[in-house]
């Protein structure tokens, strides 16, 4: 059943349904923290809390969900994610205070974590060549997308149904999702359901993760060299030790790290955590126009309208450059054109009308850069991955955009946090783009040292 069907329209528009589930939805809380904040009566550690969970949680369990996925099956595995991303924000819209909101961001985290690796495994086995490339443009606008209507989404919504009916929508659309879904054929490796599943190494990877966030997270409020900074430096340590001697010891390890012996699946895994981190951007420039310059946040979320419409316009365009010119030149220029536009919104000390032009310009270079990679790289990924590992090695490749993402705003938040904090909120905003910058350097050269140069050589990557 499995090698006859074939994905079509409905397959997609259900899959795509899913994705936006976390990137459109679920994100939204970078953009409407202080209303959840002020009806709520929550703190503003707690807020900062419930808005990095979810990303977390997607990014410590993706592996885990991928791995499950092949074993029990995708198609049952994203229906399992739709369900939690129904719970979460049932969860999030009748919260009353802290613990209903904290239990939905978790389950949402893990809703992500279910539904990515197992959407992208499905876009693999049901499609192929160029149908699998459209298909896999179109996952893309969910999730690329998503996160470029976010900030506009976020306020139109919150300001005029209230922050609640946000997450009214994800249900709605979630259910719709679901059905479009009903009737797909199963699809899972029979040869592996009967392996152990590696809980120790899941459990490993969760503190690791875990103990690092903590420290960049709280980094400053505790003392970054503190004796509990220390102690979480001492735990993410030791806990990276006894992980790396799990998964090298063992048959059903959680990463095989035996996938990254592909040079072109590990540097678009590499590059993509690492243009995922330069989200960092987008809390950064958010706090900065409100705190630096008084704009409102349904005013910041304006700004942004670009990388709305570009984003989602290159992703198509960076299809049709893979499809032309392998993957290389696309995920090369995304980078460059990433660094520009970050670069231009970096600009603090420009006068007030003038730096408007600036954030709104580089927002549309910042978009038009990560919408040309989206495409190019997710194919590099799936392309590269062995048929019996797709979802797991999906799941490495998308945990790496929700790791990316918290930790690159964790980061950027810091280094905004410590610069502004003797006031020096011009220099703070600089210095935080400055970092997202070093992000997507870091990216250009994981992607110049790893993806294969020659265009033959790179199409017949992306249609093995």
């Amino acid at each position: 059943m499995e090698q006859e069907y074939k994905g079509n329209n409905r397959l997609i528009a259900g899959i795509v349904m899913g994705v936006i589930t976390f990137w459109l939805f679920a994100q939204t809380m970078l953009n409407i923290g202080p209303a959840v904040q002020q009806d709520l009566g929550i703190s503003a550690g707690v807020l900062n809390i419930s808005v990095s969970l979810t990303a977390l949680f997607s990014g410590m369990f993706m592996v885990g969900a991928g791995s499950l996925a092949d074993r029990i099956g995708r198609v049952k595995m994203t229906n399992i994610g739709m369900v939690l991303s129904i719970t979460g924000s049932l969860f999030i819209v009748v919260a009353q205070g802290a613990p209903l909101l904290i239990l939905g961001r978790i389950i949402q985290g893990l809703s992500a974590a279910a539904i990515m690796p197992s959407t992208m495994a499905l876009m693999k086995v049901y499609f192929d060549g160029k149908e699998r490339q459209r298909a896999l443009s179109y996952w893309s606008i969910g999730s690329w997308g998503g996160s470029g209507l976010t900030s506009l989404f976020a306020g139109l919504v919150a300001s005029t149904l209230g922050w609640r009916a946000i997450f009214i929508l994800s249900i709605v659309i979630t259910v719709i999702g679901m059905m479009l879904l009903k009737g797909t054929p199963e699809s899972k490796v029979e040869a592996i359901g009967s392996q152990k599943f590696d809980f120790s190494g899941l459990m490993a990877f969760v503190v690791m993760m875990l103990s690092f966030n903590l420290y960049i997270t709280n980094g400053s409020a505790l003392g970054w060299t503190s004796l509990a900074g220390l102690g979480l430096i001492a735990v993410f340590l030791l806990s990276t030790l006894v992980f790396v001697k799990l998964e090298t010891s063992k048959d059903n390890s959680l990463i095989d790290f035996s996938l990254f012996k592909n040079k072109a699946y590990a540097g678009a895994t590499l590059s993509n955590f690492l243009l995922n981190a330069a989200a960092g951007t987008l809390i950064v420039v958010n706090t900065y126009a409100q705190s630096g310059r008084g704009f409102t946040s349904f005013q910041t979320g304006l700004l942004t309208i670009g990388y709305l419409v570009f984003v989602l316009i290159a992703i198509r365009m960076g299809e049709k450059f893979l499809q032309k010119y392998g993957a290389r030149m696309p995920m090369l220029a995304s980078a460059v054109i990433t660094a520009i536009g970050i670069a231009l919104m970096s600009l603090t000390f420009l006068p007030n009308s003038l730096y408007i032009i600036f954030i709104i310009v580089g927002y549309a270079l910042f978009g038009f850069g990560l919408g040309i990679y989206a495409t190019p790289s997710t194919d590099t990924a799936v392309s590269n991955a062995p048929a019996e590992k797709v979802a797991v090695a999906s799941g490495v490749y998308k945990m790496a955009s929700s790791l990316g993402g918290a930790i690159g705003v964790a980061i950027s938040a810091s280094v905004f946090a410590a610069v502004n904090a003797d006031g020096h909120v011009h220099e703070a905003g600089s210095i935080g783009l400055l970092v997202n910058i070093l992000f997507v350097v870091i990216a250009f050269l994981s992607v110049f040292f790893t993806t294969p140069k020659d265009h033959a050589d790179a199409v017949h990557s992306t249609t093995k």
